[in-house]
């Protein structure tokens, strides 16, 4: 029989604060963190605190001046993560991915070349995707294997996929999985203003993830970077397990949307029930961007897959914005702080019909890309 793969660690940057007390708080606080920087568009951006941090960092080493936020943001939350206690690092490997990659440095360097300015000599070196987990690894000083993929807004999900592959493989004594995403540039929400999917209210809970009558799209953007320190077994130090997972494609319908009734999910939850040997969970985190198609699409397949009687639903976009390729385990490490302690986090845009149970011991966590990518992740209670 297999060991069980866990979560012994997981540290995030975003508008929710750097630690994991302050991002408890503002699960707690009920409280939507979007801002409008320049009377722009609805944002969710990392704290002025952690803001500080960041350009603290950069004059601390020379080299990181020339990297870009994605990166730095990956660093940062790695140092956060170890910064929590001794965790091994021999025979580490890391994965952490991104949607966009570069996003920020790509478009500046694109815009020196169209404007026949000299191109710098780190164009290339830190506009590659494979960027973020070498310079992690280089800021914590590991030899391990370093992964960098995008598999869209999956893309953390899929990290955790690779760790979970690599370690029953024994190719890895520990893994590192995460994702991180600043694209908060203009050309990236030019490209959701494009598809349609922008959220154009005019209040603060302008993502209204999970309001499944809603007429019009709400997506918000965010930026952030979350990661967490994978090992088999089980031992006093685990905060989650991670006792079942599933994953799934579709036949792409639109470019950028789900089937009606989200073939993919549907897959990718049954497979995860399978695969952790149980019929239901106790709650579901729900990918649920904002968009009209998406949100309910989703809903449709856990209706599908769960009859009657769903689990608890939730969400955590309306107060975060969607992070792209790092989502999915931001909803990781809300599902982790769930279990922790023992507290459903309400969704204000949907009513559970069903009562709360005395304890939280099984969540689901939801994830998809453009190209109907879904990955779904069951933890469980230690």
């Amino acid at each position: 029989m297999q060991e069980p793969i866990s979560i012994r660690a997981i540290s995030s940057i975003s508008a929710l604060g750097p630690t994991t007390q302050e991002v408890w708080n503002s699960y707690l606080s009920k409280s939507a963190f979007f801002q409008k920087p320049n009377a722009g568009k609805w944002v969710s951006k990392i704290t002025l605190e952690t803001e500080r941090i960041l350009e603290q960092l950069q004059q601390d080493n020379h080299s990181y001046k020339n990297l870009d936020r994605t990166t730095l943001l990956a660093i940062l939350s790695t140092r956060n993560l170890f910064a929590k206690g001794a965790l091994p690092k021999k025979n580490l490997g890391i994965n952490i991915g991104s949607s966009r990659g570069a996003t920020q440095l790509f478009e500046k360097y694109y815009s020196d070349f169209q404007q026949g300015k000299k191109i710098s000599a780190f164009t290339s070196p830190t506009t590659t995707l494979g960027n973020i987990s070498s310079w992690v690894a280089q800021d914590i000083a590991v030899d391990g294997v370093t992964i960098d993929h995008s598999v869209t807004c999956s893309t953390a999900m899929h990290s955790i996929l690779n760790g979970i592959a690599w370690l029953r493989a024994g190719m890895a004594d520990s893994f590192l999985v995460g994702g991180s995403e600043a694209a908060l540039t203009p050309f990236t929400l030019a490209q959701m203003d494009a598809l349609k999917l922008y959220s154009k209210g005019n209040n603060a809970m302008a993502c209204e993830s999970m309001r499944f009558q809603k007429k019009q799209n709400t997506m918000v953007l965010g930026e952030g970077a979350v990661v967490a320190f994978l090992e088999s077994g089980i031992s006093e130090k685990t905060k989650a397990i991670i006792s079942g997972y599933g994953f799934a494609s579709e036949k792409l319908v639109h470019n950028s949307s789900i089937s009606e009734n989200a073939e993919c999910f549907q897959k990718s939850m049954q497979r995860a029930l399978n695969s952790a040997k149980i019929e239901t969970v106790d709650a579901i985190i729900l990918h649920a961007p904002g968009t009209v198609k998406g949100d309910i699409a989703e809903k449709n397949a856990i209706d599908i897959v769960f009859g009657k009687q769903p689990p608890l639903l939730t969400s955590n976009k309306w107060m975060l914005g969607h992070t792209f390729g790092a989502s999915g385990l931001f909803s990781i490490e809300m599902g982790v702080m769930m279990l922790q302690n023992n507290k459903f986090i309400e969704n204000p845009f949907y009513s559970n019909a069903r009562h709360l149970p005395s304890e939280i011991k099984t969540v689901m966590v939801n994830a998809v890309g453009f190209g109907g990518n879904a990955v779904s992740v069951i933890l469980e209670k230690p």
